[in-house]
């Protein structure tokens, strides 16, 4: 069973069915906090002088989330023009490249149609630790083949990159780990994978942190959420125990309806359908940007705009190339990477993961910036955490960014009235690459042939 398959099932497992008893976890090992013991830990507060609970950014009532799959920034943002720390070109053409193991070089290059290659490129915790090679960022074709060096333009994305050269965006946001979806999809919602490196159903989804989920922290303080899904989740099963956790889910289409009537939650989670609108592998990308454009827009003309904050961002690189290597982190816990077979390539939770597109739409979004501070998936959590002075999940979290340098809230809202946006794309407009394929990849161009 694959990811996107899991995913699928996800829908019943976790909405419509009482789970059973959550599996336990090892302890971690002794001596890592106290050697952290200056920094902030699991539990405490943004701001321990007010309650827990308290809202601090009241301009803003309504956040939402939506995610996308397996793309780096390179891939979706590298070629923007004029914004953010995209390609190095010359004469208009990435200098990208990578030697494939055979010493071919290939060089980054525009996938010739809207649709991917079944199952490349690689996302898994081997083959993003073969793409990093030590911090050359070298890796990546002999990791997952020629597709790893291609990318999208607004030939087919053209509602994303009308946002992104609309509103901020980030160009260091990193995925939380070298690995792949279920790893990062953690660290959104709780800030660590337990010591996970793949994809489920691999490890029991039933593994719940010591510190519990953001979700259980806004349960406990009666902050809205819900989770409008299209054809699966990506929040843990483990979140959706009855009664409370199923009366939180709701099919996309009441998003749109909730937008427009100005009934959305305090927190919303908006997920696309993970076989077709997602843009993982195989998918045409054009229906992601399709199903983004009407995400936005029902936000954008609904009567909670001017207090709504959008933040949009992809899971994890799944494989494609991007050039900035992936600094530092701080480990969110003291559990150890479960190495299996096939995983066995060494490497820890004291890295980020390669960048993956991500930015925010808001009437108090900053006009023309472009964040250069360095943001994961816990920063979402700080966001979320810093608004409502909840307790940090894990050390990770509880140190990292906000992304509230993306918005200016002493100032008069910059987008009060929305801006004129590019349409979304039009899959519809030509045949169908989902038929006919994803063409010539590489693109005999981008190739140098060994001498």
């Amino acid at each position: 069973m694959d990811r996107r398959h899991f995913l699928g099932l996800g829908l019943s497992s976790a909405g419509l069915a009482v789970l059973g008893g959550r599996a336990s976890v090892g302890r971690p090992s002794v001596g890592w906090r106290e050697s952290h013991s200056s920094l902030r830990g699991p539990g405490s507060l943004p701001d321990p002088s007010i309650p827990i609970g308290t809202d601090t950014i009241p301009q803003i009532e309504h956040i939402v989330l939506v995610t996308f799959e397996n793309h780096s920034y390179d891939s979706v943002l590298g070629m923007l023009p004029g914004r953010g720390d995209g390609f190095s070109t010359f004469g208009g053409v990435p200098r990208a490249a990578n030697k494939a193991a055979d010493g071919q070089v290939v060089r980054a290059f525009e996938m010739p149609t809207p649709c991917q290659i079944p199952g490349e490129p690689n996302n898994s915790w081997q083959s993003m630790h073969v793409s990093f090679d030590h911090g050359r960022n070298d890796g990546f074709v002999e990791a997952s083949g020629p597709v790893a060096m291609g990318y999208f333009t607004d030939r087919d994305l053209p509602f994303t990159w009308g946002v992104a050269t609309t509103f901020p965006i980030c160009d260091r946001y990193f995925c939380s780990v070298l690995a792949d979806s279920y790893p990062n999809h953690r660290y959104l919602y709780t800030g660590t994978s337990l010591g996970i490196i793949g994809d489920a159903p691999t490890y029991p989804d039933s593994l719940v942190p010591p510190n519990g989920t953001i979700l259980d922290q806004l349960n406990a303080h009666g902050i809205t959420w819900r989770d409008y899904f299209t054809s699966g989740l990506t929040i843990p099963t483990y979140l959706f125990e009855e009664p409370a956790g199923s009366s939180r889910l709701s099919p996309v289409e009441q998003f749109y309806a909730d937008a427009a009537s100005g009934n959305l939650p305090q927190f919303a989670v908006v997920e696309p359908n993970y076989g077709k609108s997602s843009e993982e592998n195989p998918q045409d990308v054009r229906f992601g940007d399709q199903f983004f454009a009407a995400v936005v827009n029902a936000v954008l003309s609904g009567p909670c705009w001017s207090r709504t904050l959008l933040v949009w961002l992809y899971d994890e690189s799944g494989g494609y190339y991007d050039h900035v290597v992936p600094p530092p982190a701080l480990p969110p816990d003291d559990y150890p990477p479960n190495l299996t077979v096939g995983q066995s390539y060494p490497g820890g939770f004291d890295r980020y993961g390669f960048r993956v597109p991500c930015g925010v739409i808001s009437p108090y979004a900053r006009p023309d910036y472009v964040s250069h501070v360095v943001h994961d998936h816990t920063s979402v959590l700080k966001l979320l955490e810093t608004k409502w002075n909840l307790p940090a999940l894990t050390y990770r979290d509880a140190n990292a960014s906000d992304l509230l340098d993306c918005v200016d809230l002493s100032s008069p809202p910059a987008f009060l009235r929305p801006p004129e946006l590019p349409a979304g794309a039009d899959p519809g407009q030509s045949a169908s690459c989902l038929s006919t394929g994803p063409g010539t990849i590489p693109p005999p161009s981008s190739v140098r042939r060994r001498r």
